[in-house]
């Protein structure tokens, strides 16, 4: 997921001031991005030849459609070499490298491309002269960018990574979890997530030194390297103190009481107190406005060493009213709370509603089609709540494989409908 997550992002942030960004899918012309079969959940096909299939995958749709930019005529394509899993406004071709054909396909496209994204372990590409020194010479003014597991060197540079695997041997399962309980992963990629949002940042770094010096330069991001950097002050606090961590504390935190979430009568909410002030108008609001006189409470450092004690009379406050009583309760009183909401609650929740982060696109087979939105609006692009053009969804496998290699490569009909018979694209 880093490498479509990144290309992804790309598209977002070059649009916000060129409004010609493009991003090409390129998958294998018959089984496609593996994400296709993740499933279930799918979304029916209610058009077309195969309405008896299972579908399109809900994962191969996630965080699946941005607004789509007009771009000019003339305007260079991006393309997006590896199978990606997140695929907003990203068009598909279906092609093999396997062959020459295929390879030289892949090298026109890299020379009119301005950045290349692959994810294949180091030196795989070599074979298929699509490696960084390979394509630096066909093109010397690509930003290639390179994401693995564990970089392009070190001893496990050739090891396959995954999010789950990085996320152990990393530190973050050991950080993740309940306090007296086993080591957990995060609920979602967040790895991968990270990694797709450093290297897009990387690429536009790269993009602002190739207007200076026209070059291009192979960019080697790895996933144990952005999930290190992203142990932060944790990170941080063991090199200064060279001193053990103190391990996992589920939705406490370790210098602040309280700060956690607390069962209700029906699900949970997390209150927070950091502070004395808020400590005082917490308790208050939890008709005991006498434990900040408690001198076992009326500091944080207090609160912090009998924590224990604490937490367990505000649980027992907190099982006496519903969720929805507790957020009519702290409404406006200015002490940070939030209910606990499971992923449905969240799509349904009105502010995320109201900040368009649910959209409905229409997909050419499966009809309207509920999808997450962008997280991130500019006033410079206009429209609908920061948004130009149009929502386009996910791309069809090979959807765009024709207008690829006419439009942009100017290949004729019979030579097209050639490769498609060989087997060389679909």
């Amino acid at each position: 997921m880093p490498e479509p997550a990144a290309s992804q992002q790309l598209l977002l942030n070059t649009n916000t001031t060129t409004r010609s960004a493009e991003v090409i899918k390129v998958e294998h012309p018959t089984r496609g991005d593996d994400t296709r079969a993740w499933g279930p959940p799918f979304a029916k096909h209610i058009r077309g030849k195969n309405t008896e299939s299972p579908g399109e995958s809900a994962y191969f749709l996630s965080v699946s459609t941005l607004y789509q930019a007009s771009a000019p005529s003339g305007t260079p394509s991006k393309i997006s070499p590896p199978p990606p899993q997140v695929n907003r406004n990203k068009k598909s071709i279906g092609l093999s490298f396997a062959s020459e054909a295929g390879q030289k396909i892949l090298h026109s496209l890299a020379q009119t491309s301005d950045i290349l994204v692959e994810n294949y372990l180091p030196n795989t590409l070599k074979k298929y002269h699509m490696d960084f020194a390979s394509v630096n010479a066909l093109n010397p003014r690509l930003i290639y960018a390179s994401i693995t597991g564990y970089g392009q060197t070190g001893p496990y540079s050739s090891r396959a990574g995954y999010d789950v695997m990085v996320e152990a041997e990393m530190g973050l399962m050991h950080i993740t979890g309940p306090r007296d309980g086993p080591p957990v992963k995060v609920g979602v990629a967040v790895t991968d997530l990270t990694t797709g949002l450093y290297t897009s940042n990387a690429i536009m770094a790269a993009l602002i030194a190739r207007g200076k010096t026209g070059k291009g330069q192979h960019i080697d991001v790895a996933l144990s390297d952005c999930q290190v950097a992203t142990l932060s002050n944790i990170a941080s606090s063991a090199l200064i103190s060279g001193e053990p961590d103190s391990g996992r504390w589920g939705t406490s935190h370790p210098s602040i009481v309280p700060y956690r979430s607390f069962p209700t009568a029906d699900t949970a909410i997390l209150l927070g107190g950091g502070n004395d002030r808020l400590f005082a108008i917490l308790s208050t609001l939890l008709s005991h406005p006498h434990w900040p006189l408690d001198p076992r409470f009326s500091t944080n450092s207090a609160r912090v060493a009998n924590r224990a004690l604490l937490e367990s009379l505000i649980e027992n406050q907190t099982r006496t009213k519903t969720t929805a009583e507790w957020l009519g309760v702290f409404e406006g009183k200015g002490v940070p709370y939030a209910a606990v909401n499971d992923i449905q609650a969240t799509m349904r929740h009105e502010h995320v509603v109201a900040r368009g982060m649910v959209r409905e696109v229409e997909h050419k087979l499966c009809g309207r089609v509920k999808v997450v939105g962008t997280p991130v609006k500019f006033s410079g692009w206009g429209g609908e709540e920061g948004m130009v053009g149009g929502w386009r969804a996910p791309p069809g496998l090979g959807e765009h494989t024709d207008e690829v290699l006419g439009g942009v490569l100017g290949m004729g009909e019979r030579e097209i409908e050639g490769l498609r018979g060989s087997g060389v694209v679909s």
